[in-house]
């Protein structure tokens, strides 16, 4: 298991955030915002807070975790690789045909991914039957699952938050990216979900609200849930994120949810991030 120090958790998502956009510009196609706001949170999880293992991807006791907002990719990739479940080379081969490295998660060809993802509203149900399955084993493992804030539109989420509250699923701990926009514009605008930790609340669950980029707040919200046992109530983590954090023309924009850096805007991103 990786346990990165605060100062080396900021490094790592600086060169991950480097990576992510070098893979998009490189593929001409996948999701900048979205993948620049969850970079902090996924490498809090893959380089202090979950217990895995890149040389033994299967391993009945690692935590598992659900990108449910897929197109999140490229994040979760630059963390496999960093982590070493393969060859950092692979990023250059995102979205091709034959990569390995889809445009959404395939645990089928992604070695580390534990689920494929990317059509909104189901990761949460996978995670409940991870979860479920875990305690028939009798295994303690903790099971992660990012979804993002225009991903509470999909009434899948709240029939599984309302299942996993009911089966007292402690040993899930979801977060919501909760950056405040969607491919249409404002998530408020498009179809409001506030107040959003009252809702998990009102459906049985611990709800913490964080900022979303401030490793201080990030590491102790996901590593406090993790002592839970089988049969508590599951645990929500509120993340105030900003869509393309880490480069100032990026952020804020919901037109970049679904845009690759064109070459000039790689170039300036590279520069603001000392790459």
């Amino acid at each position: 298991m990786i346990k990165q120090s605060t100062d080396e958790l900021r490094e790592t998502s600086r060169r991950m955030r480097i990576e992510i956009l070098k893979m998009l510009n490189r593929a001409a196609s996948g999701h900048t915002g979205g993948s620049l706001s969850a970079t902090d949170i996924i490498a809090a999880l893959y380089f202090r807070v979950m217990n895995h293992d890149a040389r033994n991807p299967s391993w009945p006791e690692r935590d598992r975790f659900v990108l449910s907002k897929g197109h999140g990719a490229p994040a979760l990739y630059t963390a496999l690789a960093f982590s070493g479940y393969f060859d950092k080379s692979e990023l250059a081969t995102l979205r091709q045909v034959g990569s390995v490295l889809q445009g959404h998660p395939d645990m089928r060809k992604t070695r580390g991914a534990d689920a494929s993802s990317g059509s909104l509203g189901q990761g949460l149900s996978i995670a409940n039957g991870l979860a479920l399955g875990l305690r028939l084993d009798g295994n303690g493992a903790n099971v992660y699952v990012m979804l993002g804030d225009g991903e509470l539109q999909e009434g899948q989420v709240w029939e599984a938050a309302m299942s996993a509250a009911h089966y007292r699923l402690g040993k899930i701990i979801a977060i919501v990216d909760k950056n405040g926009l969607q491919i249409d514009g404002e998530v408020r605008k498009v179809m409001g979900v506030e107040p959003v930790d009252q809702k998990w609340r009102a459906f049985g669950w611990d709800v913490l609200e964080i900022d979303g980029h401030d490793f201080s707040e990030i590491v102790p919200a996901l590593e406090s849930p993790r002592g839970k046992a089988l049969h508590d109530k599951p645990t929500v983590i509120v993340a105030r994120t900003v869509k393309g954090k880490g480069v100032s023309f990026f952020e804020n924009q919901a037109r970049y949810h679904g845009v690759a850096p064109s070459n000039d805007e790689l170039q300036r991103a590279l520069k603001e991030l000392g790459g």
